[in-house]
């Protein structure tokens, strides 16, 4: 019997990549939770219930101000010289195309949200103004929907996957949460720091995404009893909903981000984009537009008191502000392991600049354009055509959009297009969150196997359905709340671990050469001249290798063996046409000198210019220089032997400065 169980545990444990370090303190927490919910849903109820009056009473101001303090750096970070450092190495490129980019954004990060809360966030605020300000109450409900899925929301999301993306793709670091403790923690990330902080990650996605899948689920059963698929809205057909679409969104979880998040999220917003057009056009177009116009400039010039805004001094607007505001900020953290790591595997190749200002401003435009959409017409209709009808129901957000559509043509068709879009965001953003926690459960080891994405996508299933049985909506909230707070400061510090980075980062790669530019004395000028008005083919690359490159570095390597350094010469590792001279170490990075063939258009003008050279090729190689820590290189066609190994010298001291230095170790150790 024994034996049979030490068969069993060794096949698991080549057959699975999890952490148990982290997977098993995260499903512990998880699994108790969802078992007291679902044997106790009364208990649960009464429990999650004082726990959030608790937070709401006594510490609101902290969702606020960690919340503040994003925007805050991230708006230092764009507007400085470190905005320039690129997501990966300077001569590294994006990926995705910038459609697709912000495709997979909006629908991982907002898809359901907007679905849900289009219509009933601002018709609530309408109806129930925070302060009671009926005057302007069309005015201020747009102004709040605009704060909560604005520019806060994004800078929450882009600062967690900033930091992921920049240790990760700059300096080879796993794509863990943990990962952005480096400069403080050095190699004890990988201890029972490390841990804890990818638990509160695993448990905090967890119930940030089964909150999302929630509002989904209770939205799908109402647009279905719309339309007559179901009978009534309940607990029953909510299971049923959830069970169905979440095995579709297993499948898709299986096919990786390329083929399924990617396709899918480029499919639902281009019919978001449609379904918005339609509303704008049939709406009261005028109206959308004067008030879309209007509302940017008040939430502009309303930002910073919004910003700061605690309510301290209105305590009639507290509960209206813990309900939407609070409860807002902490899905937005409880949501940021999720959409950071999301973000940040799709975003390697953008410089910073352009990931903030990307992240914070695209999405966040096309939320108020959707808003005000959605959210204007609806005050219109409640205000000339309904007679308040859609304002009587605010507390009933379920089936608000479907009673929206009841003053528009094609009433059936839009509430099945809309249950289809409800699908696929709901789908989405479950299978990209299958792979976010099967990352952080796998210390984002390449390739798991396919049974751990069924794994969380069942989890996913009890525990939503076992959250919804003990209070639905209000005890996922609830949960989102308590696991907000921990990681919420997490991230704080975090944010300065990355700034640190930053910092040394900028000084390591703006060190210059220790002898200045190369410097060139003039001999031999004709054959220099020669080979400026000449165009390299690949053949002439390869015999610059041969009789210039390789007998200096041989020339090097000797001299270097003299000296007790053993030196390699490598031939055709990083192309076919390259050679390095490498010098391996044991605790600091390796240093590499490389040449390589790297191809160059030529110009159309340049090649019919009459006072330039005869050129009959279209494209040249030019021999360009490469590193061990992702520098960008340059042209080495002109030089002599004796210039290149003076190049290759210059380098090596400029090496063995940087690492004599201790404050450059997060950069220079191997780790």
């Amino acid at each position: 019997m024994r034996a049979k169980l030490n068969t069993l545990k060794t096949k698991f444990k080549n057959t699975t990549t999890l952490t148990k370090s982290v997977a098993l303190p995260g499903l512990l927490v998880i699994g108790t939770i969802s078992l007291y919910c679902f044997i106790f849903p009364r208990e649960a109820e009464v429990l999650l219930n004082s726990i959030k009056t608790y937070f709401f009473k006594n510490l609101s101001w902290t969702y606020v101000l960690i919340a503040t303090m994003f925007i805050l750096f991230l708006i230092v970070l764009a507007l400085s010289k470190l905005g320039n450092i690129r997501l990966g190495s300077d001569n590294s490129r994006p990926k995705y195309s910038f459609f697709s980019w912000i495709a997979m954004l909006f629908a991982a990060g907002m898809g359901i949200g907007l679905m849900y809360f289009g219509v009933g966030e601002t018709i609530s605020h309408y109806a129930q103004p925070a302060i009671g300000d009926t005057v302007l109450r069309a005015k201020e409900a747009q102004l709040y929907t605009f704060f909560h899925w604005g520019v806060h929301a994004w800078a929450i999301y882009a600062t967690m996957g900033l930091i992921l993306a920049y240790f990760a793709y700059r300096y080879k670091l796993p794509l863990a949460i943990r990962s952005g403790l480096y400069p403080i923690l050095k190699d004890n990330i990988y201890g029972p720091i490390g841990n804890v902080i990818d638990t509160f990650a695993l448990c905090s996605t967890f119930f940030g995404i089964a909150t999302t899948l929630g509002f989904g689920v209770v939205q799908l059963n109402a647009g279905l009893k719309s339309i007559g698929v179901v009978p009534e809205i309940s607990f029953t057909f909510q299971a049923i909903i959830v069970v169905v679409v979440m095995s579709i969104a297993i499948v898709s979880a299986l096919t990786g981000v390329d083929k399924g998040v990617k396709r899918l999220s480029e499919l639902n917003l281009s019919l978001a984009i449609i379904l918005m057009l339609f509303i704008l056009i049939v709406g009261p177009s005028i109206y959308i537009l004067s008030t879309f116009s209007e509302g940017i400039g008040y939430y502009i010039s309303n930002f910073t008191s919004l910003t700061f805004n605690t309510f301290a001094y209105q305590t009639e607007a507290q509960e209206w502000f813990s309900g939407w505001t609070i409860m807002y900020w902490a899905w937005w953290i409880s949501w940021a392991p999720f959409v950071g790591l999301f973000i940040a595997r799709i975003s390697k190749g953008r410089t910073i600049r352009e990931f903030i200002v990307a992240v914070l401003l695209v999405p966040s435009l096309f939320n108020f354009l959707w808003m005000t959409v959605f959210g204007s017409s609806a005050v219109w209709l409640d205000k000339f055509v309904a007679d308040g009808a859609l304002s009587g129901i605010s507390d009933n957000i379920d089936i608000l959009l479907f009673k929206f559509f009841d003053y528009f043509p094609f009433t059936i068709f839009l509430n099945v297009v809309v249950i289809l879009m409800i699908i696929v965001f709901f789908i989405t953003s479950a299978d990209s969150g299958i792979l976010v926690m099967n990352s952080i459960a796998s210390g984002d080891k390449k390739h798991t196997p396919k049974w751990q994405n069924v794994f969380w996508g069942v989890l996913l299933i009890v525990l939503s359905l076992a959250l919804l049985r003990s209070g639905g909506l209000a005890s996922l909230q609830t949960m989102t709340l308590i696991s907000a707070l921990p990681f919420g400061l997490i991230m704080l510090i975090l944010c300065y671990c990355l700034w640190k980075a930053l910092q040394i980062d900028h000084l390591f790669h703006n060190t210059k050469l220790p002898y200045g530019s190369i410097a060139w004395d003039g001999s031999q000028w004709k054959d220099r001249l020669h080979r400026i008005l000449s165009f390299s083919e690949k053949k002439d690359v390869r015999q610059f290798l041969n009789e210039i490159v390789k007998p200096a570095f041989e020339e090097l390597q000797g001299e270097l063996t003299l000296n007790n350094i053993d030196a390699e010469i490598i031939e055709g590792r990083n192309t076919k046409l390259s050679i390095e001279l490498f010098i391996r170490h044991d605790k600091i990075r390796n240093f590499r000198y490389g040449v390589l063939a790297e191809s160059q258009v030529l110009s159309e003008y340049l090649i019919e210019d009459d006072n330039t050279p005869d050129i009959d090729i279209e494209k040249s190689y030019i021999p360009v220089t490469y590193y061990n820590d992702g520098r960008k290189g340059h042209s080495v066609q002109y030089m002599t032997k004796d210039e290149l190994i003076a190049d290759v010298l210059r380098e090596y001291e400029r090496f063995i400065s940087l690492i004599s230095d201790d404050k450059n170790e997060l950069l220079t150790i191997d780790k």
